[in-house]
């Protein structure tokens, strides 16, 4: 076989790959980033967005046990500070018309993963079709100090 019809060989065999045997499609127009701030006031003088949405994703920072001021809730109680966190949750996912069963990625960081394993089970009133994937990662500490758990997640909002 001689050069040219091995280097023919080669475009024959590979080229399909490049669009996995599909047409090329048009790329959809992209929507402008969407922002949900659940407390404006705390949000703004940490320096963060509650949510994000871009298209059907939305990524959801970290929620923790908190009043509208910023402060801490449920001081060492483990398990009412997470119901506090997917309490929050729940809101931010209402405000772009989702739920639980459209949440992809669930990430946990505690400070006690012993505590957290006691009560992981309330996750199963939470999602009750699927679970999502994630991480549960114990951490030497949050925010602030009084905080046992922070919960974020990521949601692909079906149409």
């Amino acid at each position: 076989m001689n050069r040219t019809s091995l280097l023919a060989l080669v475009v024959l065999c590979v080229a399909p790959l490049a669009g996995c045997g599909a047409p090329a499609q048009e790329e959809p127009a992209t929507e402008a980033p969407e922002y949900f701030l659940l407390r404006p006031g705390v949000e703004k003088s940490y320096g963060y967005s509650h949510a994000v949405r871009t298209g059907d994703d939305i990524k959801i920072s970290g929620a923790v046990s908190m009043d509208d001021q910023g402060n801490p809730t449920a001081v060492g109680d483990f398990e009412q500070q997470m119901k506090n966190a997917y309490s929050d949750l729940s809101k931010v996912l209402q405000h772009y018309g989702c739920t639980f069963d459209d949440v992809i990625v669930e990430n946990v960081f505690t400070t006690d993963m012993a505590k957290f394993l006691e009560v992981a089970s309330y996750r199963s009133t939470i999602y009750t079709k699927e679970f999502p994937t994630g991480s549960w990662l114990e951490v030497k500490g949050l925010a602030l100090p009084e905080f046992m758990i922070e919960i974020e997640l990521e949601a692909h909002r079906s149409r």
